[in-house]
């Protein structure tokens, strides 16, 4: 049975490449996009949640008897969730009524317990991202539990150089701007780093919800794009990493989300409407000679009850 898996974690990553064909601008550069809803849990975060526990157990930090604590907007616990599962650690999540309920039903089915911090706003602010991470410390500090704290985390680094060395031998090397959108920034910049190593030209552009420009400069606000936009520059997150950080704002990425369901039979969430958005910009600059990649984050099953909202009545 030599295509027989050893495991679901062996089904993390090396996940495929696609190119757009309806949703393209004219006369604008290739747009393909990485299909990270092929993940087990339908999401990129799949990979950063492996990397941290696994160097948690290299370094000695997690064992036979431990238990792991993080916050979360969603994506990154139902991925913890799942390692965590498989490898038999107790999971502590701390999350919040701001994202998708489904994702916090995924992580429960999965076996994590979970602490809801409620959102003054019903959206992602700088508030709530540290009220999130101090009541993760809080536990960590009295279970004893393995805190990941994916902000200043960077084991998922080397997790995506891997995903950007799988992009450069998906498009054989042709490949002319990468963008992608920033949350913890571990994905983008370790995609960066990777991709730069291979050719220096590449250019790299990060986004940010224009609700929110905090790494732009501007102040911090309340939005509704899923995993994206903590509201404070974040720890991960080096200046120079990015060409140009361009601002798109939650109806944006919303249009575009439902655009690619419509049109490409694409279903993800807003952070890849948001990427897409900001991809079709600088394709337009580049003109149709180029190839931009960038990343469909999730699977959009994780925002049905969302989507839903955003449809009109019948």
């Amino acid at each position: 049975m030599s295509g027989l898996q050893r495991g679901i974690l062996q089904k993390i990553g090396n996940t495929s490449l696609l190119a757009l064909q309806r949703v393209m601008p004219e006369n604008g550069a290739r747009i393909l996009l990485k299909l990270e809803g092929e993940n087990p849990t339908g999401s990129m975060k799949d990979r950063m949640a492996l990397a941290m526990i696994e160097a948690a157990e290299a370094d000695g930090r997690l064992g036979a008897g431990g238990s792991v604590v993080e916050y979360t907007g969603g994506s990154t616990g139902v991925s913890l969730s799942l390692v965590c599962a498989v490898k038999g650690y107790p999971l502590h999540i701390v999350s919040s009524d701001a994202f998708a309920p489904e994702k916090l039903d995924h992580m429960r089915i999965l076996g994590a317990r979970l602490l809801i911090v409620r959102s003054e706003s019903g959206g992602m602010t700088k508030k709530l991202t540290e009220d999130m991470i101090e009541a993760a410390r809080v536990i960590a500090a009295e279970t004893g539990a393995v805190w990941m704290d994916q902000m200043k985390n960077p084991a998922p680094l080397a997790a995506y150089h891997r995903m950007a060395e799988e992009i450069w031998l998906q498009t054989e090397g042709d490949i002319d701007g990468f963008v992608q959108s920033v949350g913890t920034a571990g994905s983008l910049r370790g995609n960066a780093e990777g991709l730069r190593r291979r050719n220096g030209e590449i250019r790299i552009v990060a986004v940010e919800p224009a609700e929110s420009p905090v790494l732009s400069g501007g102040a911090a606000g309340s939005h509704k794009i899923d995993g994206v936009g903590a509201g404070y520059v974040v720890p991960l997150w080096q200046p120079g990493i990015a060409d140009r950080i361009e601002q798109v704002s939650t109806a944006e990425a919303t249009a575009m989300a439902l655009r690619l369901a419509r049109e490409e039979g694409l279903f993800a969430g807003t952070s890849t409407g948001a990427n897409v958005v900001a991809a079709f910009r600088l394709a337009e600059e580049l003109g149709p000679k180029a190839n931009i990649v960038t990343i469909m984050c999730d699977t959009g099953m994780k925002y049905l009850k969302t989507y839903a909202t955003w449809l009109p009545v019948a």
